[in-house]
């Protein structure tokens, strides 16, 4: 389940829109929590003159639990993933690190689909375990469903069994694992090991991928599998990433952000970032966590702004860069995060699409910039997780005022 929709007919003119065919002018018309063909005399109108709309991104790998949990100190890097789960368990035991991992899962898991929200990201790949959280209806993101998963290969006993997880999932569904996760021999082994077991095939999708060689790069791609490159993390933990170049030429790549634990703020901050070392360019980035995660994950309604997609789109000012519009953005910069055919978060020039959509909001900044917010996502305890988030004067009154209405305190 995801955010549901009001039956709220609406017409986006004037805006260019980013198709996989290239940069459209065509309007673009929403019927309910989808695109549609056609128009509709009575839709309420929004004039995009001067921007360009975006699928929803897509972030391929994300664990939601965790992005409010104070990142492991930074220093050498580690040779492999099993080296710094290790290094996790005492980094775990910290006084600020056990307050913050006390708050309740459920909540954990909607401050993780915020942090994507708000960065323009509407479908998100949770690899962990499966949390009623995640199946509410006001669930801030869309998510991959119907897959199968493991953890990794070696190290703690985390997950279903990788050959028993990879034979019950479908040929037909993705099946995750963490793969050559590192630098060393044991990171190098990982792809062969894992073939040998039967594992490696087209619906297979291998997590970070640093420790692969040329040779293994040319096994995923004769085999048709699929590679979640999560740039930030890799260097943060193991001071270097893959090079993306041969997986994307290919059409075997997506783009993940893992959490905040290790990772970059958002998907943003991680193109920013491969923008800044010249990895890919901006057309690149986007087509990693659109049109491309849509096709490899099999995320059918998302990452497209075709007709009978989700209506999942970005907003932005169109300042003449193209793709450039927003890859190498920051999140403040968005002018509205549409999900399910209505804002969730937009600059307060939108408010008559909030109002005419049925969507009470709240007046919060972000990073400084004053927005508004779907009020179902504006609780003081989910805001309160969330750096640069923070409810305007008179929002917070209300909010505060709610709650002890409600008993809560």
């Amino acid at each position: 389940m995801t955010m549901r929709a009001p039956s709220v007919h609406v017409a986006l003119a004037h805006a260019v829109s980013m198709t996989p065919a290239g940069l459209s002018r065509g309007p673009l018309s929403i019927n309910g929590g989808d695109l549609a063909n056609g128009s509709n005399p009575r839709a309420f109108s929004v004039d995009l003159r001067g921007h360009m709309v975006f699928p929803g991104l897509v972030n391929a790998h994300d664990h939601l639990h965790v992005n409010a949990v104070p990142p492991l100190p930074t220093g050498a890097p580690f040779a492999n993933s099993y080296a710094w789960i290790e290094a996790f368990q005492e980094h775990f035991r910290a006084p600020e690190v056990v307050a913050s991992l006390q708050r309740p899962k459920d909540l954990r898991m909607r401050h993780g689909a915020l942090k994507n929200l708000l960065a323009g990201t509407t479908c998100v790949v949770h690899h962990d375990p499966w949390h009623r959280a995640l199946d509410t209806a006001d669930f801030p993101v869309a998510l991959l469903r119907d897959f199968g998963w493991s953890y990794a290969l070696g190290g703690p006993a985390y997950g279903p069994p990788v050959q028993a997880s990879f034979q019950a999932t479908p040929p037909e569904r993705p099946w995750i694992i963490h793969l050559a996760e590192g630098t060393d021999a044991t990171a190098a082994a990982e792809l062969s090991a894992l073939d040998a077991m039967g594992c490696l095939a087209a619906n297979s999708v291998l997590v970070h991928g640093v420790g692969m060689g040329d040779a293994d790069i040319d096994r995923v791609i004769a085999c048709g599998a699929t590679v979640v490159w999560c740039p930030g993390s890799n260097r943060a933990l193991l001071g270097r990433s893959l090079d993306p170049r041969r997986l994307y030429e290919a059409g075997r790549l997506v783009l993940g952000s893992d959490s905040r634990l290790s990772g970059e703020r958002d998907l943003l901050e991680e193109m920013r970032g491969v923008l800044s070392r010249g990895e890919l360019d901006a057309a690149g980035l986007l087509r990693l966590a659109t049109f491309d995660a849509s096709r490899l994950l099999k995320l059918h309604g998302h990452g497209n702004l075709a007709a009978g997609h989700r209506a999942d789109l970005v907003i932005v000012e169109d300042r003449g860069r193209g793709a450039g519009n927003l890859a190498g953005i920051s999140r403040q910069e968005i002018r509205a995060v549409v999900h399910g055919g209505v804002p969730r978060i937009a600059d307060m020039d939108f408010a008559a699409w909030f109002e005419a959509a049925g969507i009470d909001t709240v007046a919060v900044t972000l990073d400084g910039r004053a927005k508004l917010l779907d009020k179902r996502l504006a609780t003081p305890e989910l805001i309160a997780m969330e750096p640069g988030l923070e409810l305007n004067g008179a929002a917070r009154m209300h909010l505060h005022e709610t709650r002890f209405a409600l008993g809560v305190h």
